[in-house]
């Protein structure tokens, strides 16, 4: 009888069986060791010394001269949001926009959809209020980093 013989001795179909099973622990077993000392080296316990410094570590620093540096293109980004926020029915992702179709669901009865579009509608005056208060807030940044040598300087 060859090794690939298509006759299914039900002895050899058992060996069989408890070999997958056995083989399938196996690797269930490797899987789970590894990853228990996942969490070990995470922390920094099982790593070496030089290991990057572990969650609980506090700030030096207030990280100005990054804040200085990301400033023009923050500015930017607040600039064009606060443009399309505010912008008129025709400009997509503006308040006025989103209160027309809310306006339009309303009108059609649609009154899942209205509550729809009104709860997204609060949550975008929301956002225009924070990038308001976000542009505003800018100013004196960029003020004190020209001041300080764009935060190189105390």
């Amino acid at each position: 009888m060859s090794v690939n013989s298509t006759s299914a001795d039900p002895t050899s179909v058992r060996r069989r069986a408890v070999r997958g099973r056995a083989a399938a622990l196996g690797a269930l077993a490797l899987a789970g060791s590894l990853l228990a000392t996942v969490p070990a080296r995470a922390d920094g316990t099982g790593g070496s010394p030089s290991a990057a410094p572990s969650a609980g570590s506090t700030p030096t620093g207030d990280g100005a001269q990054a804040v200085c540096k990301r400033l023009p293109k923050t500015e930017q980004r607040v600039t064009k949001a606060l443009a399309r926020l505010n912008g008129d029915a025709s400009v997509a992702g503006s308040v006025a926009r989103l209160q027309q179709r809310a306006d339009n669901a309303k009108a059609a009865g649609h009154t899942e959809i209205e509550k729809l579009l009104n709860d997204r509608l609060t949550a975008r005056k929301g956002l225009l209020t924070t990038l308001q208060t976000r542009q505003s807030d800018l100013g004196p940044v960029a003020t004190w980093c020209a001041a300080h040598d764009q935060g190189k300087s105390r």
